[in-house]
């Protein structure tokens, strides 16, 4: 137990949350632009599968990070494109979509990576390549903080950046407006000229391009080969933060930084003799516990609102 403290504060345990927050952030991010236009979108897993395993195979055949990049996003970007085509044209219903898709993502990445490698398991014959680390001038010299703050990949930095820019995006931009508008109102926005399904669109395309890049990091960041299945849910846990933090960026943030910190923490145990599938229950344990105070929270006000009411 006292090793386990210890190590929480450790700096090498604040890096890991660091790595752990940076996934959950991008798709977290990309669930709060959806939940603004008011899209019941749980494709995220998909998204993030597909995207992981594009980047990965793209790199590792055209030996290019770039190139790789963009077959990964444009990947995942094809799965927000093909949930909003069903759910905003074909009028789907978008939770049979969603899963319909997650599951495409699943068995689809597995079989593409067998015919390509012949392996199920992983992409690790592959030389994919990976986004590098930063160092930031004098920040990397101040002891201790430029332990953390410094060195750290460059789609972890992108992650925190997302968070401002969704935050500009949503609440200083006329997209954002209009957005926020057919969320909150599609008849009225639609009779002040708005495009509804235009904009649903567009919104699904950003959600799409930031849990793609979660998707990424798994695979071109976290690690630098696909494994079968490697997201492991966090999607749907991108999802709950969205729903913990209200939607909003940065409250939205700190949720997945707890979430982040969870993983980190299961990831200790399982040193400290702690059985695996105990360890990997601990994100899900607390992300089922914070939904719970959340919602209980929510409904004693919405009682008390009813009541001041009558």
């Amino acid at each position: 137990m006292h090793g386990i403290i210890q190590y929480i504060l450790s700096v090498d345990f604040l890096n890991s949350i660091l790595r752990m927050s940076t996934p959950l952030m991008f798709v977290a991010m990309a669930a709060v632009v959806g939940a603004k236009a008011d899209i019941l979108c749980i494709a995220y897993e998909g998204m993030m599968l597909v995207a992981a395993f594009g980047g990965t195979v793209g790199s590792a055949f055209t030996q290019s990070l770039l190139a790789g990049t963009v077959i990964g996003l444009a990947s995942g970007m094809l799965i927000a494109a093909v949930f909003a085509y069903f759910v905003l044209v074909l009028n789907t219903k978008p939770m049979l979509v969603g899963l319909a898709l997650n599951m495409l993502g699943s068995g689809g990445t597995i079989y593409f990576m067998y015919m390509l490698t012949g392996s199920k398991a992983n992409t690790s014959s592959l030389k994919s390549l990976s986004f590098p680390s930063i160092n930031i001038p004098l920040i990397e010299n101040i002891p201790y903080l430029g332990e953390i703050v410094s060195g750290q990949n460059l789609l972890t930095y992108l992650s925190f950046l997302s968070v401002l820019l969704v935050y500009v995006l949503i609440y200083k931009m006329p997209l954002g407006l209009r957005i926020r508008s057919v969320g909150e109102d599609p008849a009225v926005a639609e009779s002040v000229g708005i495009n509804v399904v235009k904009t649903k669109f567009t919104a699904l395309m950003i959600s799409g391009f930031l849990a793609s890049l979660g998707g990424m990091f798994m695979t071109m960041g976290y690690l630098s080969s696909f494994t079968r299945d490697i997201v492991s849910g966090r999607g749907f846990i991108g999802i709950a933060a969205q729903n913990l933090g209200r939607g909003h960026p940065g409250l939205t943030m700190l949720c997945t930084i707890i979430f982040g910190g969870a993983t980190a923490i299961g990831n200790v145990a399982q040193s400290y003799r702690m059985p695996n599938q105990l360890a990997n229950m601990l994100p899900y344990v607390v992300t089922m516990i914070g939904l719970m105070f959340t919602s209980s929270s929510f409904d004693g006000k919405k009682h008390k609102t009813v009541r001041s009411k009558k």
